[in-house]
């Protein structure tokens, strides 16, 4: 069994529920969920015209390797009804693959580590709360990456739970 962090968020329609059918979903897909994060409000990242955001990360562990992983998450969002729009624009799911075991993967399809991992505060967050001592391949734990950010993003935590 891998252990796994995945990041989620959404900003349309009732993204607490959203959120928890995301993780319910991954459970379904035998994804067990060994940590939750605390959810957090934050102001959109790229396209900035659009709501805020309620974000959160789950530490899983799963047999499923990772590029089935990613058909799987991706699945997730389309049977809940994601619809791309445009870059960095408003979704009501979002499921990222962040860190996947001490696995370094880059192709077109898919990067792990999560390549702008150490740039988002919305995404150290939720880590810090859930794996602050995990090695990000490449990169150091996640309390150095989240010491070391130096962005101005708006995130609050909120007394909202997966």
């Amino acid at each position: 069994m891998s252990q796994v962090v995945i990041a989620l968020g959404s900003n349309v329609g009732d993204t607490l529920a959203n959120l928890k059918e995301a993780v319910s979903l991954l459970e379904k897909e035998g994804c067990g969920v060994l940590k939750k994060s605390k959810l957090y409000q934050t102001e959109p990242w790229g396209y900035v015209d659009q709501d805020d955001f309620l974000n959160g990360a789950v530490l899983i562990e799963t047999d499923t390797p990772p590029f089935e992983l990613l058909d799987v998450t991706q699945g997730i969002e389309k049977t809940m009804g994601r619809k791309k729009l445009f870059l960095n624009g408003p979704r009501n799911i979002d499921l990222d693959i962040l860190i996947y075991e001490d696995e370094e993967i880059e192709s077109d399809r898919l990067t792990i580590p999560h390549p702008r991992i150490g740039e988002r505060l919305f995404v150290l967050r939720p880590l810090m709360d859930i794996v602050p001592d995990m090695i990000v391949p490449g990169l150091g734990s996640v309390k150095e990456l989240y010491d070391h950010y130096h962005g101005e993003e708006r995130v609050e935590e909120t007394d909202l739970t997966l």
